[in-house]
């Protein structure tokens, strides 16, 4: 028999391929021939499925396996198409593709259906004509046809010459530097088909007809002296089974949880990266752990258009499409309640590494414009991570803008935060003034890699009429030894992480001499940074802690990292962690040494609220998350970066308490969150006594009084000694200062709330102190005082 014929009735669904499953449109489902070269290829043999969609409804499925010849392979019709705007842009009734590419010699639109990119096969081919195919140096084309179940990639021919910068390879399929989304493996995690880490990627085929509902959704454009920050993990926030998540470790997961990081007082999350990069970059066995390293942070971007597909519970569903929606819906419910989304972006350098790393798209596609190349195609390393990305390029900095203003204006995220923003300030490869400003300029000899004053890619930024009324952070250093913070080319408008100011407050802190000058500075946002060049307190993003480092709790438990769980015996991570473990390291050590810690938390907490500029809070530190010792954790993707929830309720009448009641003081107080650096009217300095600051090398004291429109004058002060000091206060006639923050005390004694039932009591515990105007602080302690208006006990009592 020449005629195979296989009748299988009932069959379940679990044994219906993935590949045959989630169609969007069309009830009949055909397998086509997928070896193809053109459009218009020979015919051949082939076996191919017909099935209904009794499965989706969970009737039972009919399916029929036939050995014949094939039906008529589908046809697109040609044209020519448009050179702009770049990417898949549906219009017309078909679909425009473009996409740059100088060096290349020719270029093929592959198209792939879901069922042949598992199988590593192009479906159809369609090789662009220079004539009519090329405009300049951009490749186009223009299809009519259907798309249904289709994605896309590249191939381009050319020259495979390294040391010329040139990485041509005809048997890549390339990924589109503006697909909008990307797929691959569906699940997070798991191996491609053959067990491979890198499984071939393509790219959404956009439709008219993919639209979300925003439900009335614009920018909140909160100022940004009044933000709150929280940096965030997607997958680590609700991964951990005590989430009780529906669905956990996705863009949902954080929907669901978005009523907590209200509570804590948060009204910003940066969320660490969501484009597309591949969490198998690092997979190898991790003997330490017994589990497999992962790229858990994912500093290492595929595709810069495309959301994260397996942060989403869709996975590749919907053609990718299902993540996009989901990111939007994370927006758009953050939005409802009041809390914007920043996005940590990481343009300075991509997944494809060094010379010895894979080609997936912007290698292939035009490997000496994207990237920062010495003379003989050697890369620049200015990332740490094997390559950097050829910013200042006039095509990379275009790429850079269209996809800042598509996350704004398409996924209507508030703002962003520049990983290694310094590399952004770099000159491009083949620098010359003609090829930047259109001109030459005498006596310009920039080599590639020099630090600009006016880079055209932040200058663009600045003055771009969508993106310049967003929050741009720069992280203003680079792995090449560029350090920016303060100086970082702002145009007025740019914020900064400020290291210096999470270097000087840890110093102090733990009691380190020479820091009480210093430490003043940052608690008044930082102005020998900030004010000379124009810019305000809220250009100072402040931090104690962040994702690379210590969590808040390893900082006042470790003096050293202990990273031996990388499996890199201890090697990775900074060295200089400006950490005191208070008396001894790790977990297990005596009650007084944890009482200090808790001691330790709060004064870094109470800290980093009553600073002027801007608080970033790193996820799980509100409740004393520990990694450890780690401080670089960015290989594991279990309980070390996972937010423990169990954990959080514990703290919830302890430090995690503490922790709103500042964000919510901090809220209230106007003059927390000034617009302009506070004035010698607005804020006086003190020292044991009242007017008496001590700026000495051996201070660790520092006090302030301020004045602030809803709550009165407040009296701030820490005593960064091992010594307790009895304090003198400022007198203020008729009125008497009174507790309300005390660090040196146990919850719920630490920050005396309208709503604790005793409050009255501890107060009247320091009137002897306070009619005295006297206040007792122990060592490593900070407190908050108000005035209220002084009332004669005696008298009271005698009534």
């Amino acid at each position: 028999m020449d005629l195979q014929l296989q009748l299988q009735l009932q069959l379940p669904p679990k044994f219906i391929p993935n590949k045959y499953r989630g169609r969007r449109k069309s009830n009949l489902m055909v397998g086509f021939p997928s070896d193809s070269s053109t459009v218009n290829n020979a015919k051949r043999s082939t076996r191919f499925v017909i099935s209904n969609n009794a499965v989706e409804r969970g009737e039972a499925e009919t399916a029929l396996v036939v050995e014949k010849p094939p039906p008529e392979r589908r046809r697109f019709e040609i044209f020519s198409g448009h050179p702009a705007p770049f990417g898949a842009t549906p219009r017309d009734g078909g679909v425009n593709f473009s996409i740059f590419s100088s060096n290349s010699s020719s270029a093929t639109l592959c198209l792939i259906s879901l069922s042949d990119l598992s199988e590593n096969r192009v479906t159809e081919q369609i090789a662009l004509n220079p004539e009519n195919n090329k405009t300049g140096d951009v490749w186009h084309v223009f299809l009519k046809g259907d798309f249904e179940d289709m994605v896309y990639g590249y191939r381009f021919d050319g020259s495979f010459s390294p040391e010329n910068g040139l990485y041509f390879d005809s048997s890549k399929i390339l990924i589109d530097p503006y697909a909008k989304a990307v797929l691959s493996r569906g699940e997070y995690g798991a191996l491609g088909p053959e067990k491979e880490c890198w499984p071939q990627m393509a790219c959404l085929v956009p439709s008219a007809n993919d639209d979300f509902d925003w439900e009335g959704d614009f920018p909140l454009k909160l100022p940004q002296r009044d933000l709150v920050i929280y940096e965030m993990h997607v997958r680590g926030f609700t991964r951990h089974e005590s989430s009780n998540s529906k669905h956990p470790g996705t863009y949902l997961g954080v929907v669901e949880k978005l009523d907590y990081l209200m509570k804590l007082g948060v009204n910003c999350i940066e969320l660490m990266p969501c484009h597309e990069f591949n969490e198998l970059e690092y997979y190898s066995y991790n003997s330490v752990m017994g589990d497999y390293k992962m790229n858990f942070w994912g500093y290492s971007t595929i595709n810069f258009f495309s959301p994260m597909a397996r942060y989403s519970s869709a996975g590749i569903g919907h053609y990718g499409i299902g993540a996009v929606n989901e990111f939007k819906y994370l927006v758009r419910e953050a939005h409802k309640r009041g809390v914007e989304v920043i996005l940590d972006v990481v343009f300075n350098h991509t997944a494809e590494g060094n010379e010895n790393g894979p080609i997936l798209s912007f290698r292939g596609v035009d490997n000496s414009v994207f990237y920062m190349l010495a003379p003989k195609g050697e890369y620049y390393n200015y990332s740490g991570c094997g390559n950097t990305f050829n910013c200042n390029h006039p095509i990379a900095r275009q790429f850079i803008l269209d996809c800042l203003r598509y996350w704004v204006t398409e996924m209507h995220v508030d703002g962003f935060r520049f990983d290694l923003a310094s590399i952004l300030t770099r000159s491009s490869s083949l620098w010359d003034a003609v090829n930047v400003y259109g001109n030459a300029i005498e006596g310009d000899t920039l080599t590639t890699g020099t630090p600009l004053s006016s880079p055209p890619l932040i200058d663009m930024i600045s003055n771009d009429p969508i993106l310049r009324g967003v929050k741009l952070i720069a992280e203003a250093w680079d792995c090449g030894g560029l350090y920016q913070v303060g100086s970082f080319p702002h145009w007025g408008i740019w914020s900064e992480w400020n290291g210096k100011y999470r270097d000087v407050v840890r110093q102090f802190i733990k009691g380190t001499d020479g820091f009480s000058g210093a430490f003043a500075e940052c608690l008044c946002g930082s102005p020998g940074l900030y004010q000379e060049g124009g810019r305000k307190p809220w250009n100072s993003i402040n931090f104690v802690c962040a994702h690379d480092g210590f969590s808040l709790a390893d900082l006042v438990s470790y003096n050293d990292k202990h990273n031996l769980s990388n499996g890199e015996e201890n090697r990775d991570g900074e060295n200089h962690n400006n950490s005191w473990n208070c008396g001894q390291e790790g977990d297990f050590v005596g009650i007084s040494v944890k009482k200090l810690r808790r001691r330790q938390m709060r004064n870094f907490f109470l800290c980093l609220m009553v600073s002027q500029g801007v608080p970033m809070i790193y996820m799980g530190d509100e409740y004393g998350h520990t990694k450890g010792g780690n401080n670089n954790t960015y290989c594991h993707d279990n309980y070390i970066n996972y937010f423990r929830w169990d954990k959080m309720e514990q703290s919830s009448t302890d430090f995690f308490r503490f922790c709103c009641l500042m964000t919510k003081f901090r809220r209230e107080c106007e003059s927390l969150g000034l617009n302009n650096f506070p004035t010698a009217e607005q804020l006086q300095w003190h020292g044991h006594t009242p007017g008496m600051p001590d700026w000495s090398e051996t201070s660790r004291f520092v006090a302030f009084t301020v004045m602030d429109s809803a709550k009165g004058e407040l009296y701030v002060a820490f005593n960064a000694s091992h010594v307790v000091a009895t304090v003198a206060l400022p007198d203020r006639a008729g009125y008497r200062w009174e507790p309300l923050v005390d660090t040196s005390k146990a919850a719920p004694y630490d920050f005396l709330s309208e709503d604790l039932a005793d409050r009255e009591i501890a107060i009247r515990q320091y009137s002897h102190f306070l009619d005295n105007n006297l206040y007792p602080m122990l060592s490593y302690s900070s407190i908050i005082l108000t005035l209220s208006p002084h009332h004669n006990d005696n008298n009271n009592n005698n009534a």
